[in-house]
């Protein structure tokens, strides 16, 4: 686990939150269209696949 930025919404009853790294420039909440807070949050690395190119 590491601490990662993300966006969380603003509202206490929305739940919703996007990695900064996904999160567009103005980004509202694609719940409830909310105003987002940056933060931080423990979270597992992610793992980028690789497509093979066996023909």
């Amino acid at each position: 686990m590491s601490i990662v930025k993300i966006l969380k919404c603003k509202n206490n009853e929305c739940k919703a939150w996007v990695r900064e790294e996904f999160a567009t420039p103005g980004q509202t909440c694609p719940m409830c269209s909310g105003p987002m807070l940056r933060t931080m949050k423990h979270l597992p690395p992610l793992v980028k696949k690789v497509k093979s190119t066996s023909r």
